[in-house]
């Protein structure tokens, strides 16, 4: 097969926010077939006042899973993320706006991605892993704490792992279902490890199907960690964290990244409390996943918009296209 020629492989993409935007930026490049599966727990910021003033489902991380995907002018891209500085919509991206609206028009969030999916001519599909309104709870030293922006600003015990649910109950939608069972790949993007990643594997039957699934199941590691919730968690403290709410090892092959960022830029990071990943090659050897290395590091600048500087953004980033390769190396093996 030609370096150049896009594999027919069905590939699964689970998690949502930037993480998932940079992976499947690329991956449209290199897969006909790309589902991606987003986390409907997300109720902070812009997607925290719809979902309060309106009763909507949270749009954010559907939309920037949408954008990502879109072979639409490059005009139309940035209108959907293009996010309003000042006035009544200040902290409101348009294309947050444009989904709520049409879910309140036609009282169907799925027709609202149906019909964004079709503006933004998107390769591949976007589906909520549930349409069920729920909320993320976490409980740490006795106490419980609800929703998904508060418990992202919560400190965790180092090594505590809290118990988190979903309230009330979700299920996953029958279209979630069947791509996770029809994938050749299934790869969970990196994302807050407790609050975008771990919710998704929540909603009843998530983990019963990854379980099931004959697909490879591959976790690309972050980055960088949390301040006060995985600070010095390791690649392995990643990857079992996240099979612990699977509730089997069964992830088979983890991405981590071997670049080190700028040094002006990890001094940036540090006043913030947040530092590289530690990968010790003796800790992933013998363990039941396959690890690989790579240079999965993003170079250069990473831009801000002016009108984005309300939410806090990764300076530090995967370098998309690396990440697809290596998936595409991956799946050409099988």
């Amino acid at each position: 097969m030609s370096s150049f020629e896009k594999s027919d492989k069905k590939l699964v993409v689970i998690g949502g926010g930037t993480g998932s935007f940079e992976l499947l930026s690329e991956l449209k490049h290199h897969f006909r077939d790309i589902t991606a599966l987003v986390n409907m727990v997300d109720d902070g910021g812009s997607t925290g006042v719809l979902r309060d003033e309106l009763g909507v489902l949270p749009p954010g991380d559907v939309r920037q899973c949408l954008v990502a995907l879109s072979d639409a002018p490059e005009k139309l891209r940035r209108l959907f993320n293009f996010r309003f500085a000042q006035g009544t919509f200040a902290g409101h991206s348009f294309g947050n706006i444009f989904l709520s609206a049409v879910e309140r028009m036609t009282d169907s969030f799925d027709e609202a991605v149906t019909m964004t999916s079709d503006i933004l001519k998107i390769h591949g599909r976007v589906l909520p892993m549930t349409v069920d309104n729920c909320q993320l709870q976490m409980k740490v030293d006795g106490k419980v704490i609800s929703g998904e922006s508060a418990i992202s600003n919560s400190a965790i015990p180092a090594h505590a792992k809290p118990d988190i649910w979903i309230k009330p109950p979700a299920s996953m939608t029958p279209l979630a279902r069947d791509a996770l069972e029809a994938a050749d790949m299934i790869v969970i993007a990196p994302g807050n490890l407790y609050c975008s990643l771990i919710p998704s594997l929540l909603v009843d039957g998530v983990a019963e199907c990854l379980i099931s699934a004959k697909a490879e199941l591959v976790y690309v590691a972050n980055l960088v960690n949390k301040p006060n919730h995985t600070q010095d968690f390791t690649v392995v403290d990643y990857t079992e964290e996240l099979e612990r709410f699977i509730g089997a090892k069964r992830i088979d092959t983890v991405l981590y990244n071997t670049d080190a960022p700028d040094e002006r830029l990890m001094k940036r990071y540090a006043l913030e409390g947040e530092y590289p990943i530690r990968t010790d090659k003796k800790s992933i050897t013998g363990k039941h996943f396959t690890a690989i290395g790579g240079a999965f590091l993003r170079q250069g600048n990473i831009e801000q918009s002016k009108n984005d500087t309300r939410i806090p953004r990764s300076y530090i980033r995967h370098d998309g296209s690396a990440v697809a390769k290596a998936l595409r190396k991956r799946i050409d093996k099988q």
